[in-house]
Parts: C-alpha cells; sequence; structure tokens
C-alpha cells in the first residue's frame, strides 16, 4: 500500500452532512473512512450505502465492535455491508463465536477482531477482575485474544501501536493490524480519553497495516495539510 492508504479517518460526527463534508474534504487524501457508532447510529445502515454511491466501494471501515451471540451479529452484519473494506467484532465471545462469524459472513471484506480499548489503563483491566499477569502488563492480553482471532479465521485484529509488534511477530506479517488511539506530537487532544497512544511513526515502524487518527486531523486549523503531515510520517515509518 501507498503511505496514504494507510491512513483511516474516522467519520465520528453526528450527521451525514457532516460526514460529507469530510469525505469530499478528505477523499484524496485518505485511504479509508470509518463509520462508527456515532453517525451510524445517527443516520441508520443506509448511511453505508449513500456514502458508497458518493465515493466509491471498498473505501469504509465498518467499525461498530459487534458483540452479542453468533445469529444475532450475523443477521445484523449482512444488512448493512455496502462498500465495506473492513469491520469489527469484540474477541470475547469466545473461539467458537468467532469461527461462526467469520464462516458464515464470507464475502470481500475482511473481519477484525477487537482485542483491548485504545482506552482502557492497567488499572482498569485490574477494576474488571483480570489477572494481575494481563493488567500491567495488556499486551499479553492482546496476545492471547489474537491468537484466539488467528485460530477463528479472522483477517487480523484492533489493538494500540504499542502492542503491534508482538502481535505481528506472534501471528506473522500477513495478519492485518489496524490501530487507533494514534497521537502525532504536534496533536495534543484536550481531555483525551485514549491511555495507550503511540504517533503514527511509531505505529507504522512497529509494523502496523492501518492507523486511525482522528481528532488530530479534525481539530487541525488546516486539515488537509494535517492528513498529509500523518502521511509523511506513516512513509517515514514504512521507510525505517
Amino acid at each position: 500500500m501507498n503511505p496514504k492508504d494507510r491512513l483511516i479517518f474516522p467519520l465520528d460526527v453526528p450527521d451525514k452532512d457532516t460526514a460529507r463534508r469530510y469525505v469530499d474534504l478528505l477523499r484524496e487524501e485518505v485511504g479509508l473512512f470509518k463509520v462508527g457508532l456515532e453517525l451510524f447510529m445517527a443516520e441508520g445502515p443506509v448511511i453505508m450505502q449513500e456514502l458508497a454511491n458518493e465515493v466509491g466501494p471498498n473505501r469504509f471501515f465498518l467499525d461498530l465492535k459487534f458483540h452479542d451471540i453468533p445469529s444475532t451479529m450475523h443477521g445484523a452484519i449482512t444488512t448493512i455491508l455496502h462498500g465495506i473494506t473492513l469491520t469489527t467484532i469484540h474477541c470475547d465471545q469466545g473461539l467458537e463465536a468467532l469461527k461462526k462469524m467469520v464462516a458464515s459472513l464470507g464475502g470481500d471484506f475482511k473481519i477484525l477482531a477487537v482485542t483491548v480499548l485504545t482506552s482502557i489503563s492497567s488499572e482498569d483491566l485490574l477494576t474488571l477482575g483480570y489477572d494481575r499477569q494481563y493488567a500491567e502488563d495488556p499486551t499479553q492480553l492482546v496476545l492471547l485474544k489474537a491468537k484466539l482471532a488467528q485460530e477463528a479465521g479472522c483477517a487480523g485484529v484492533v489493538c494500540s501501536g504499542q502492542e503491534v509488534k508482538a502481535v505481528k511477530k506472534e501471528c506473522g506479517q500477513d495478519f492485518l493490524v489496524v490501530c487507533p488511539g494514534i497521537r502525532p506530537a504536534w496533536g495534543a487532544v484536550a481531555g483525551d480519553d485514549q491511555k495507550r497512544i503511540v504517533t503514527p511513526y511509531e505505529a507504522i515502524k512497529n509494523g502496523a497495516d492501518y492507523i486511525v487518527v482522528g481528532r488530530p486531523i479534525r481539530t487541525a486549523p488546516d486539515r488537509v495539510a494535517a492528513a498529509r503531515q500523518v502521511v509523511a510520517e506513516i512513509a517515514a515509518g514504512m521507510k525505517d
């Protein structure tokens, strides 16, 4: 992939008109657009078809992090597969449920398993009841879930840039890794809820296939320039 193809911009906006403005502004600057809960809940499944009609197919990452019994997830996701390249389900259903989802969906899009959200800290994991082994070293928990996802047939996982090198080493270079929680040194976010963060350069150098960069671009005075600066960091990470 070219450097810009590795950049995913999240359409974390409240309505389709705002989403369209970002798509028009950044369609030549980023590889994929991410549709998450905020936009999807505001506009419903039809937004996927409308955006695909405007920007073309295979430009969207549907990130709803499905987490339910397999039959419910299958019924939900098959109604919204318009122009999707990537989509997400949670690892926490267990191996058999993951296998059923992968087997039942098929298609041209890739299923990624969500491991540990980048907003979760070691303290959060302790509070949730995880063993101290995993809480003190979230990479070990991410690896456990990544291996489960790989065994189930998922195309890859979502994890932080802090864990991507270990995932690639354990699961192989062909196993896709998408990294949210990306914060350029120049793109501080006030009141940031992300905990396990890295820069675009670090994530790509560590082996990430895609990075998700939202607020540092969205809140920049010049959003196109900010996207291009991220792409430059991606290119540097690929080179190194």
